[in-house]
This record gives C-alpha cells, sequence and structure tokens, in this order.
C-alpha cells in the first residue's frame, strides 16, 4: 500500500514526497470501485469524527464558569443569601 501525504504545494521533503490535492483525487479516481467506496467511508467517519470533537468543545466552552458561585462566610445569615440566590435567577 502506497502511503499519501496530502500537502498543498507538493513540497519534497527528503525521501517523502508530499502529494497535492490534486494528484490524490487523480489517483483515488484511478482506484477500483470498492477501494472508492472504502475510501469515502474512511473520509467520512474521519468528518464525522471530527465534527463531534468540535461540538463537544462548543458545548463545554458554553458552560465555562457555570459552577461559580459566591462564597457564603459563617457570619452571613444562611436566609439572606437563599433570597439573594433567589431573586437574581428568577
Amino acid at each position: 500500500m502506497v502511503t499519501m501525504i496530502y500537502n498543498r504545494d507538493g513540497v519534497d521533503l527528503g525521501a517523502r514526497k508530499l502529494m497535492t490535492l490534486q494528484e490524490v483525487q487523480k489517483q483515488a479516481l484511478q482506484l477500483p470501485i470498492n477501494a472508492r467506496w472504502q475510501l469515502v467511508q474512511s473520509l467520512l467517519e474521519s468528518l464525522q469524527q471530527e465534527t463531534r470533537q468540535m461540538e463537544k468543545k462548543g458545548n463545554l466552552s458554553r458552560l465555562r464558569g457555570i459552577a461559580k458561585s459566591e462564597i457564603v462566610s459563617r457570619d452571613e445569615d444562611v436566609a439572606a443569601y437563599t433570597t439573594y440566590l433567589t431573586e437574581k435567577y428568577q
């Protein structure tokens, strides 16, 4: 199996030649149909996985700071603090 590495400019790095997108496409179109379907499936799975990771990061970033709260000192009236929180989040 030939390992293809994608690089927009197709720069040669010693023994490893990086392929341009056009070269990768040309090579892929020369594959038998079943190999192309496997390639498509592999690419779709990769895209879905990366998309899920981005969505997870997005969801978590919205929760940043959710656990922050004001600390009630022992001297403070707990009932007053409860009233404050109730009014704040209504």
